[in-house]
């Protein structure tokens, strides 16, 4: 056996979209995934809970473990790991996949919202790797993932959305810092950002109908995730990865069947050139 066969693999946001997707890949493997989100009960607009993304892993050949978790509250993610560890002896690899966006320019942008990008995308990155991390030092090849953009301080990336933009930055912020915290320990901290927009609910209610048609699959996300946490984590550390690029890297040279209609031309994310 090979890849994550056994490995433990803890993603949070993961009962629909690229969190789904990501945990789907690792179940091929073998691996042990835990599926954490909120939904527990199903969505009237989205599909998914924890509890059949659990099905799921269980069908693709994981073990699988639901654990309902708010990431914003911090004593639900150390009692979450907690059981994790107690029910799977350990963790070798953290995804943090669960996000908030609002693209809303400052004056459009309650307290309320901003609070919920700055606790779902960095507080909770931060929180989650920081209570994974005395796991993660017991290790072989450990690895934490965010799911963030690479760091490019240039105004127009922050200026249409302020609140969005340092949200998602802080969630790069914390890889990079403990990347260089943590190198001693071996364990690898990453950033993974698609090249194009990516068919999820936060495209389809953020953006036009035709963007969400030139958009790809969360499956190009899951494979290029899978790529990185293949890698030695010792060596591999404090990146800012972009999809496309692992996957070439990897030999990948056709993008069409990740594409939700090869016959658009793919879109473009933010915060890339």
């Amino acid at each position: 056996m090979s890849g994550l066969h056994n490995k433990v693999v803890f993603i949070t946001g993961s009962s629909r979209g690229i969190g789904r997707e990501i945990a789907l890949r690792c179940a091929r493997d073998g691996a042990k995934v835990i599926i954490t989100g909120k939904t527990v009960d199903p969505h009237p607009k989205l599909p998914g809970t924890i509890h059949s993304v659990a099905e799921e892993v269980v069908a693709a050949g994981g073990r699988a473990l639901a654990i309902q978790m708010d990431v914003r509250d911090e004593n639900a993610i150390t009692a979450a790991v907690a059981q994790a560890v107690a029910h799977f002896g350990g963790i070798d690899v953290l995804v943090n996949n669960a996000s908030a966006i609002q693209l809303t320019p400052t004056l459009q942008t309650p307290a309320k919202r901003l609070d919920l990008m700055w606790d779902v995308n960095m507080r909770a990155t931060f929180l989650v790797s920081q209570a994974c991390i005395p796991h993660l030092k017991n290790a072989v090849n450990p690895h934490v993932l965010a799911l963030s953009p690479p760091l490019d301080m240039q105004a127009k990336w922050f200026a249409p959305h302020v609140a969005y933009t340092m949200s998602k930055f802080g969630m790069s912020m914390v890889m990079l810092g403990m990347a260089k915290e943590f190198a001693a320990e071996g364990i690898a901290f990453n950033a993974l950002w698609p090249r194009t927009t990516i068919a999820t609910a936060a495209i389809e209610f953020n953006f036009p109908e035709a963007i969400l048609r030139a958009s790809r699959k969360p499956a190009i996300m899951a494979d290029a995730a899978h790529a990185i946490l293949m890698r030695d984590s010792a060596t591999c550390s404090g990146n800012f990865f972009i999809d496309e690029v692992v996957l070439r890297e990897n030999g990948v040279t056709d993008f069409n069947p990740y594409a939700v209609d090869p016959n658009v031309a793919p879109f473009k994310d933010l915060f890339l050139d």
